[in-house]
């Protein structure tokens, strides 16, 4: 008995004061209608204008956490606040199991979610799942060198020489550190074009990105890189912000939270593709691991957050992962890129032979998993040092698409998030009969730009476009393809009709005088199309 009693008093203690991760659910955000007719307090110009080109509304998940809830989280003894999530309205925290609990009785709190699920209200065994390798499977081993390969692979060098190279498109590339890309040969084109526009390191908490891990050096160079006769990237000619998301010493699911922070950042400034060479299955501790189960395209944090970044108009590309010679389920695609809008990307050799690291499908509900492939063994990479080398894994696949992506887009601005997705997909080798190694297969990017060029209905269904919104004194309409008049209507609040008039592809400039600042519901008619939305008048 007294050897029972010394045990029970051992658990208890040891369940109270145990460090725990979770994640904690606020109720609303108050004031979020005021603060939706400010959208420039939380939202950059560029991220407005994505929006507006895609059709697609504020909502209140734009709208960032109420502060005092924040405040008075961080305020309590014994939780320690790691990262926040205003798309998903939560922060995760770090306390012990009778401190998180205790939060379920403050009145903005909704609940809590423990991410070793056995301490959640609802359980379930999670299975035993050995931590993934820290180094992230990475295997060392216009001239384009002998990157030529993986480039021509899709078919990129053709619209490179239709000066397709990723002029005016924005990628985050969210990783694990990009040491030494500010001093090195490979990315100098990069910084003498001003096309490094920043970054942050979240684990850090710091604005250093360029001191930590090699990992983010080596993806980055898929994309930007540039040695002539050497390495030449898929989109030299684009823009990149690089943020520091995955915690080298440690495996702990407050990295899916960092994950989703640079995301909701990625958003604010801009950015059209967010490219991530990461994956999360298993953790240090075995009870936060994820299951199969969970890979059903929106169950996991950081699938949730990427489901929600494309719904904000950017594309998401991921690495499928490296564990096809993993035991049942462990070599399946795993998160973000199981997610059911990213674009997973697996690895194939010089030759298009599937490679055998490369992660499998389907998802576990049954979904097209990986999506496409690109070349991810003996990539052509630069390293620390400034050397080019190559290197294996679906890390290198991964952003050689998102660079490929960016190009693609370019040449075809009018096309939404899911318009690229759609026409690189159906570009691919396999897309009438994917299977679980390739998925989709290879794409081939001139074939994908021949088909949205002749395809008029991918234009005839794109948006008008109002530019600037939030507005001033005027705005002006773009037209899509085949339109050359139409409509205007505006609504205010109450629904009445304070402005109408006829626009033309040679009149498309509205004036607002008159009308006082808010909210005001548009609607742009002819005789086949009709299209609503909100302008903001400042």
């Amino acid at each position: 008995m007294k050897n029972l009693l010394i045990y029970f008093i051992f658990f208890v203690c040891f369940s109270a004061f145990s460090q725990e991760d979770a994640w904690v659910y606020f109720n609303d955000k108050p004031n979020a209608i005021s603060q939706l007719n400010t959208p420039l307090n939380f939202l950059t110009q560029r991220a407005l204008d994505r929006r507006t080109n895609q059709g697609i509304a504020l909502n209140v998940n734009d709208v960032p956490i109420h502060q005092p809830y924040i405040d008075q989280i961080t305020a309590i003894p014994g939780i320690t606040v790691k990262a926040k999530s205003k798309w998903l309205n939560c922060l995760h925290i770090r306390g012990s199991i009778a401190s998180i609990n205790a939060l379920t009785l403050l009145s903005f709190v909704n609940h809590v979610d423990f991410a070793n699920r056995l301490l959640n209200a609802k359980t379930v065994n999670p299975n035993q799942f050995n931590p993934i390798n820290k180094q992230l499977d990475v295997q060392t081993t216009f001239n384009y060198g002998d990157s030529a390969n993986q480039i021509e692979m899709l078919n990129g060098h053709l619209l490179h020489q239709a000066n397709y190279s990723g002029t005016g498109k924005i990628i985050a590339v969210l990783d694990s550190g990009f040491i030494n890309v500010n001093n090195t040969t490979p990315f100098q084109r990069l910084f003498d074009n001003n096309a490094i526009l920043g970054g942050y390191n979240y684990v850090n908490q710091s604005t250093d990105v360029y001191s930590l891990h090699n990992h983010g050096t080596m993806t980055l160079s898929c994309m930007g890189g540039f040695v002539d006769g050497a390495l030449v990237g898929t989109a030299p000619d684009a823009k990149y912000y690089l943020f520091v998301t995955e915690d080298v010493a440690e495996e702990n699911p407050v990295e899916e939270s960092y994950w989703v922070e640079a995301a909701e950042e990625a958003d604010r400034l801009g950015v059209d593709i967010i490219s991530t060479s990461l994956g999360y299955y298993g953790y240090d501790n075995p009870a936060y691991s994820h299951q199969y189960s969970d890979f059903n395209g929106n169950t996991a944090f950081a699938s949730k957050g990427a489901n929600l970044a494309f719904s904000k108009g950017m594309i998401v590309v991921a690495s499928a992962g490296n564990s096809a010679n993993s035991p049942e389920p462990l070599n399946h695609v795993g998160v973000p890129a199981e997610a059911t809008n990213v674009l997973a990307v697996g690895a194939v050799r010089f030759d298009e032979i599937y490679a055998t690291f490369s992660s499998i499908g389907p998802s576990f509900d049954g979904r097209v998993k990986p999506d496409v492939m690109a070349k991810g063994s003996a990539a052509v990479v630069a390293n620390t040092s400034g050397a080019i080398q190559t290197a294996s894994g679906t890390s290198f696949s991964c952003p050689i698409m998102a660079g490929m992506i960016a190009s693609f887009w370019q040449a075809v601005p009018n096309l939404s998030n899911q318009q690229v997705v759609n026409f690189v997909k159906q570009s691919a080798d396999r897309f009438t009969n994917p299977n679980p190694q390739f998925g989709y297969g290879i794409p081939d990017f001139q074939l994908a730009l021949n088909n949205a060029l002749l395809n008029n209905n991918a234009f005839a269904t794109t948006s008008f476009v109002i530019s600037p919104n939030p507005v001033s004194d005027s705005f002006s309409i773009s037209f899509p393809y085949g339109f050359e008049n139409a409509i205007l209507s505006l609504y205010n609040n109450l629904g009445q009709n304070v402005k109408q008039t006829s626009v033309s592809v040679s009149n498309s400039t509205i004036l607002m005088e008159g009308l006082q600042s808010g909210f005001y519901y548009y609607k742009i008619e002819n005789v086949s199309y009709s299209q609503s939305g909100k302008i903001i008048k400042k």
